[in-house]
């Protein structure tokens, strides 16, 4: 067992999770990684914290998300599920739904306040994922929520250049023309 301080600076022992206990967590991400909504509203409204991650660090909102679980995603966000809240990989729900290029999934994000630049743990935001996967359509709707098409990840590399470096066909030119006034590449 692993110890545990308490506020007393005392050290107990963590307790042991049962299979049964094992069994519900595992069950739960499943809830939402295929869009079981309903039960996963029915476990919020008993007191299920809506952040709850795995092992992985995935949240149930970024597994509902990247799994393109539209419903699910939307009663994980209103029952106060955080659509910045990175996994493991420091990536963040919109990162997720970039890379799946997943339009309806991403809009629900936005509009319940993922950070259109936001980069998790990471440095890429989902306007550079879209871009590296030639995700045109993701492109559009990140850039029209405001993305900025100058920012750049730790190695000093823009959307377009991730894109270009991954041989995307149509991204590195939309990305061209985006760039905001005064801007140089």
């Amino acid at each position: 067992m692993d110890p545990e301080t308490s506020s007393t600076g005392e050290t107990s022992p963590k307790p042991e999770l049962d299979a049964d206990t094992l069994a519900f967590a595992a069950r739960v991400f499943q809830y939402a990684r295929m869009g079981h909504a309903e039960d996963l509203a029915t476990l919020f409204g008993q007191g299920l914290p809506a952040n709850l991650r795995n092992d992985k660090g995935d949240s149930l909102l970024m597994l509902a998300a990247y799994n393109g679980q539209a419903e699910a995603t939307r009663v994980i966000l209103e029952a106060g599920g955080d659509p910045e809240l990175a996994n493991g990989r420091g990536q963040t729900p919109l990162a997720g739904a970039a890379f799946k290029g997943d339009m309806a999934i991403a809009g629900l994000l936005l509009a319940h306040g993922a950070q259109v630049d936001g980069t998790g743990t990471g440095s890429r935001t989902a306007l550079m994922t879209a871009a590296m996967f030639n995700r045109t359509e993701m492109v559009a709707l990140l850039l029209a929520h405001g993305a900025d098409p100058d920012a750049r990840d730790s190695s000093g590399l823009t959307a377009a250049a991730l894109a270009g470096s991954m041989g995307a066909a149509d991204t590195p030119a939309q990305l061209a023309g985006a760039g905001r006034p005064g801007a140089t590449g």
